[in-house]
């Protein structure tokens, strides 16, 4: 029996990693491709996006969140569950599309697929690993780049102390293709060779790094990796290994409910505010303009932000305006929500 193939999509918060699947959906030329979504929050954000994109071919049923953590800690009460599902369906899908949470270790998630209920019957095709080119530059992927970096040259051993650290070189470490997302920002060679030199360190001999733009890269590139990632674990080092598991106490997620917004510039502006006062790594949500048919998505990394309208409100939703804030642990939750309001 041929084996189902499976595409893992990594990456750390707001590298682009939805707007990535989504084009992939768009441009599937009649491939049958089931997708695994992993949220990290309390809002189902990613999967209602890919749901808003309306695509051709994309049905209900072939698209699944789990949304009651991290993919690479529930694996054998979410994920192994889920995939079995998809695999015992009367057509099963052509190709299966996994997008981890940016808090995920990809590593945990590829060795399930060892596990003898779906070894036999579907593999790793790869691993794609999506940064955000401009993060990289702004050091975003670190709490503060500059202390990192003093720590590694003066102690070897406090390499991957930092959280943030750890999981920016997990998903390189385990990648098979890395996309640059966002190469718009990338302003010359000077900035992609400064993103080089941070890759570097953490890609496996022979992966390459390909650039992207919104997340528009040809499927043809993504797919059909044969990488078999399960049967060459060892090829792919992780911070955590030997841990028999990991924890994400370092971040914290919490939903800001808001009325109609009026003036999502001014929203915006308020936003901005929250993340320079505080630490927050990633916004994303939709907003209800009072007067517009259609749902405004935003999606935030750092300062920067990014709206579209994606669709109409449908007659049995309330229209709304909800944001997921994602942070460090111990934020400031009821400053943060004054702020935005």
């Amino acid at each position: 029996m041929n084996r189902i193939p499976a595409t893992v999509i990594t990456g750390f918060l707001g590298a682009g990693k939805t707007s990535l699947i989504r084009h992939l959906l768009e441009n599937a030329n009649g491939r049958r491709i089931a997708l695994i979504i992993n949220e990290f929050g309390d809002l189902g954000v990613d999967r209602a996006i890919v749901d808003g994109c309306a695509i051709p071919g994309c049905e209900v049923d072939d698209v699944v969140e789990l949304a009651n953590g991290c993919i690479c800690c529930t694996v054998a009460d979410d994920f192994l569950p889920t995939i079995t599902a998809l695999l015992d369906r009367d057509a099963p899908p052509d190709h299966i599309v996994i997008e981890t949470s940016g808090l995920a270790l990809p590593k945990p998630l590829v060795k399930a697929f060892a596990w003898p209920e779906v070894r036999a019957r579907t593999t790793v095709d790869g691993v794609v690993t999506v940064i955000d080119a401009g993060a990289v530059l702004d050091g975003r992927f670190a709490d503060d780049p500059e202390a990192v970096e003093a720590a590694r040259a003066e102690d070897p051993s406090l390499d991957h102390d930092n959280p943030l650290e750890e999981l920016f070189v997990d998903q390189l470490s385990c990648a098979d293709l890395i996309v640059v997302n966002k190469a718009d920002l990338v302003s010359g060679d000077g900035d992609g060779a400064e993103i080089d030199a941070a890759l570097a360190p953490h890609r496996r001999p022979g992966v390459k790094s390909v650039n992207a733009t919104h997340g528009r890269i040809d499927p043809a590139i993504l797919l059909g990796l044969d990488a078999s990632a399960e049967d060459d674990l060892d090829s792919r080092p992780s911070v955590h290994d030997g841990e028999d598991e990991h924890d994400h106490d370092d971040f914290d997620s919490f939903v800001v409910s808001l009325g109609a917004i009026d003036d999502p510039d001014a929203l915006e502006a308020r936003l901005t505010d929250a993340v320079a006062a505080h630490d927050i790594y990633r916004i994303k949500g939709f907003i209800h303009i009072p007067g517009k048919a259609r749902r405004l998505v935003l999606q935030g990394v750092g300062s920067r932000f990014q709206r579209y309208f994606d669709r109409d409100w449908t007659a049995t939703e309330t229209p709304r305006t909800e944001l997921v804030v994602i942070g460090k642990s111990g934020m400031d939750r009821s400053a943060i929500a004054a702020m935005i309001g």
